[in-house]
């Protein structure tokens, strides 16, 4: 992909700020609703993908709620709410039926080969951990989005199941597993980089990459957006009547610098990860699964323990992690002046009030960065007894902006999640946070699309075409176990993942 050298001053119907798994989604999407409308893409490094889309800095599990814990909560009365696991699932059946229809419309294999069959797995130890896995097994297999799912705490069927988490396994501990065949892998990279191929080919659609947006404003309803070219030193400048910053943790200062009323009061706390990399074949190679456990307490959940098989580039690989760490940087490639210059008179009361809320995760980050490489393999010997120190090296993992925002009962508070900022006229919108990010993209995007284009997103031709790419918009899947079970077929088989995955 070509950088294009701009003229003085341009102009064009959307301009989306970063090359990641967001802008992709959204170029993708308003060019399908919408074949003529002209497009710009600014990223700052010189290529797509290469911040929290890459595939060494995600996790990459395709969340759908079979495997994550922390999606199941427990309540105070000792039930399970599954109410976040069922939207996470149902978004994430969203985004295959999307990526199905763009596999077939375009008969793009490598739009097929960034996805891979990868069983779920959720593994606990403890008495108390046991009981919350078979209650939450209990309430999940109600929906018929996780019908299918398998409970055992047959030390034997765990052994099938993942063989390295159980040998050397103190046969005195309590431990239960669940397993979801229909669990997948996504290489998120690979996917955006697929989704700029197709939109690079199609006309109206320009790229900048090398380019650092320095300034946003708004003038007679359109935004001016000012770039200055890295290479170059020239100075690019775009018109537009709408804006999307999906420029993962450079989202933030950006939102900052268009000064919409909404984006006030919103400030980011950082959290940086790291992985250990398998480098035994031979290891690598006995395991075939993504098993995730719980979260250390005071953890933020992006640091929910996982032994994890991915398939990057062709070739499986075997990660454990994340090791949470703290950085002010916003990006991986950032500058470590980015979190003290987000700080400004509209956010600085949330996030201090915040701050002061958190302290155990911030005691909890400090521990993390101290760990010793002793400490790094005690945590994956929990998962893995018998995992020894040659056998893995450290990886730096991506870089996470966790949302502040403004509330008016406890002053600031810290969320975990993902959150659309939009102006109210909807000509500008951006994207803050992480998990589940990526794997939520299309509804995240179809959301804002709706937000942002309101009259547009009302009318035959835009409602035809989104069921024409999301056959099941509009419908709630839980409710519906026929039309589950009739996607999951489509999308298996044109994703090329395993059909018979889906229960009867």
């Amino acid at each position: 992909m070509s950088t294009t050298e701009p003229a003085d001053s341009l102009s064009a119907d959307v301009v989306l700020i970063g090359a990641g798994i967001m802008s992709a989604t959204l170029g993708m999407m308003l060019k399908e609703l919408q074949p003529d409308l002209t497009i710009a893409i600014l990223e700052r490094l010189d290529v797509a993908a290469a911040e929290s889309s890459d595939a060494w800095n995600n996790a990459g599990t395709g969340h759908s709620a079979f495997c994550e814990l922390n999606y199941t909560p427990e309540k105070p009365d000792g039930s399970v709410d599954i109410s976040k696991a069922i939207k996470i699932a149902e978004q994430f059946e969203e985004s295959k039926q999307f990526w199905s229809f763009l596999a077939e419309t375009y008969a793009v294999k490598e739009l097929s080969r960034f996805i891979n069959h990868i069983p779920h797995l959720s593994f606990v130890w403890g008495d108390k951990n046991v009981s919350f896995l078979r209650k939450r097994h209990a309430a999940l297999t109600q929906s018929p989005l996780f019908q299918g799912m398998e409970y055992t705490e047959n030390r034997e069927e765990m052994e099938r199941w993942m063989p390295l988490v159980m040998h050397g396994r103190d046969p005195q501990q309590p431990v239960a597993a669940t397993r979801m065949d229909l669990g997948t892998d996504v290489n998120f990279g690979s996917l955006t980089r697929g989704m700029f191929t197709l939109l690079q080919q199609k006309p109206g659609v320009t790229f900048y990459f090398n380019h650092n947006v320095e300034k946003l404003r708004q003038k007679d309803g359109t935004w001016r957006v000012k770039a200055q070219n890295l290479s170059t030193n020239a100075t690019l400048k775009i018109r537009a009547p709408f804006v999307f910053i999906g420029a993962g943790g450079g989202s933030l200062p950006l939102l900052i610098k268009s000064g919409i009323p909404e984006g006030s009061g919103f400030g980011g706390f950082p959290v940086s990860g790291q992985w250990l990399k398998c480098v035994n074949p031979a290891v690598i190679a006995q395991h075939h699964a993504k098993v995730y456990g719980k979260a250390a307490v005071g953890s933020p959940p992006m640091s929910v323990p996982h032994l994890d098989t991915r398939v990057i580039n062709g070739k499986q690989e075997l990660l454990f992690g994340p090791y949470a760490g703290f950085s002010t940087k916003f990006l991986k490639q950032g500058s470590y002046l980015d979190l003290p210059l987000s700080v400004k008179l509209s956010n600085m009361r949330p996030m201090i009030i915040a701050g002061l809320k958190n302290i155990p995760l911030t005691k909890y980050l400090i521990n993390q960065v101290r760990q010793s490489p002793e400490d790094r393999l005690a945590a994956l010997r929990e998962y893995l007894p018998e995992a020894r120190a040659e056998d893995w090296q450290l990886e730096i993992a991506g870089q996470r902006v966790q949302v502040i925002k403004k509330d008016e009962k406890q002053g600031g508070v810290l969320e975990f999640g993902t959150e659309v900022v939009a102006a109210s006229d909807g000509s500008i919108a951006a994207l803050l946070g992480a998990s589940p990010g990526a794997s939520t993209a299309v509804s995240i995007m179809l959301g804002l699309v709706q937000r942002c284009f309101p009259e547009k997103a009302k009318s035959a031709e835009w409602q035809a075409k989104l069921r024409e790419m999301i056959p099941s918009f509009g419908q709630s899947l839980n409710d519906n176990p026929a039309l589950v079970e009739e996607l999951r077929a489509r999308t298996s088989a044109v994703l090329g993942l395993k059909v018979d995955a889906t229960p009867a």
